[in-house]
């Protein structure tokens, strides 16, 4: 007897299989079936599109062809769970594309999508969520889906066991909480906690989407700095998490930490647990995500106490340094600021001095984007001004 695998369980599709659909205008077959009366041929062409639409082009075609509205139509069918899956997942893949929000949007499907995250099977959740996810990277749709009711389902998917779903769903909630009239719904259900303890899933993966949908949970709170230190042994926690070996991990983690920080009193229990030598240990880093979210994180955690002078000692300032030959220009704004905030020591400006630091920034100065450039003049008035006292004590 055969086996039938569920939709999650697929193996990737080989870009030579995504090609030759392609190529033999398959797309616009495939679309033209969607509309059809057979909803067995109706799977298999919403599956195909599944399959294929990780691929811009495909989107396109798929949108190119009038295939969106069809999809949309179909999320009505809920009672063939296969359909409905394909459908799913098929339209969460197309919402990848903005354009194809755009006109999800104008065929209610983000509403009818709501209706679906409650009593569905893992599978169609999966791609139901997926699609939220994707469809609120637009801020009117992050509306829709509080007017909707949808966040308390989305909060409650939460508690889950299921990987795949908890990536999806940690992703939905981070973006609803960027409205803060969402993040006072999530705050009220114990949605942040939630997110905290899935900090403690095994799966790396979870734990960097529940450390990435915490940032915004913390920018529009009301009280951040009490909502988290209201997690017992949660800056422990999260502090734990810089020895990780995954790099999204240690990105998320740091760009946590930068909002962490922002409350001084929560910058003092973190310093405590020893969050300065944990970041220094991972500067020597040529991944430009890690680098920027970790640049970022120095620079606030620079506010407290001798944390400046610690992080010369923990040898974090010579490899910043080296991030200004980057190629990417926000690695250049954060590391910029992070060097400016270390050079109200005197010992980290010799240091930067030894490493060339001057040259790198002189280039900045001149930069049209403002925060980068005062952070680069700012630095280089700091070592001069240690500069020509140092010569001063000098020579008189």
């Amino acid at each position: 007897m055969k086996t039938r695998h569920t939709t999650s369980e697929r193996l990737p599709t080989p870009p030579s299989y995504r090609l030759a659909i392609k190529t033999e205008r398959m797309i616009e077959n495939l679309v033209k079936n969607l509309s059809g009366e057979n909803e067995e041929l109706q799977m298999h062409c919403a599956s195909a599109i599944f399959k294929c639409a990780e691929d811009e082009e495909t989107r396109d075609l798929v949108r190119h062809h009038g295939g969106l509205q069809p999809l949309a139509t179909l999320l009505s069918n809920s009672e063939n769970k296969e359909l409905l899956a394909a459908v799913t997942g098929a339209i969460w893949k197309c919402a990848i594309s903005r354009e194809n929000v755009t006109k999800f949007r104008e065929y209610k499907a983000i509403e009818t999508l709501v209706v679906l995250l409650t009593d569905q099977p893992e599978e169609v959740l999966v791609n139901v969520v997926g699609a939220l996810g994707e469809c609120c990277q637009e801020p009117a749709n992050r509306a829709i889906i509080r007017k909707c009711g949808g966040i308390p389902p989305l909060v409650n998917l939460l508690t889950g066991t299921n990987k795949a779903l908890l990536v999806n769903v940690t992703k939905a909630v981070g973006a609803c909480a960027t409205e803060p009239e969402n993040m006072m719904i999530i705050d009220r259900l114990d949605g942040v906690r939630l997110l905290w303890s899935l900090l403690k899933n095994p799966h790396p993966d979870v734990q960097a989407s529940a450390a990435w949908a915490i940032c915004p949970c913390i920018e529009n709170a009301k009280d951040a700095g009490e909502m988290v230190r209201s997690f017992v042994g949660g800056l422990e926690l999260i502090v734990n998490l810089l020895k990780s070996e995954n790099k999204e991990v240690l990105a998320s983690v740091c760009a946590a930490i930068t909002n962490i920080a922002k409350d001084e009193e929560n910058l003092a229990v973190i310093t405590d647990h020893g969050v300065v030598p944990l970041l220094s240990k991972l500067a020597n880093t040529n991944n430009d995500k890690l680098r920027r979210h970790l640049a970022e994180a120095i620079s606030r955690c620079c506010m407290w106490g001798s944390n400046r002078i610690a992080f010369g000692e923990t040898k974090a300032v010579a490899p910043l340094v080296r991030y200004l030959k980057s190629n990417d220009t926000s690695v250049h704004r954060a590391t910029a600021q992070a060097l400016y905030q270390l050079s109200e020591d005197p010992n980290n400006c010799i240091t930067m001095h030894e490493n060339g630091v001057v040259k790198l920034l002189l280039g900045m100065v001149g930069s049209t984007d403002e925060t980068l450039q005062e952070a680069a003049a700012g630095c280089i008035a700091n070592i001069r001004r240690l500069a020509l006292a140092t010569e001063k004590a000098k020579y008189g």
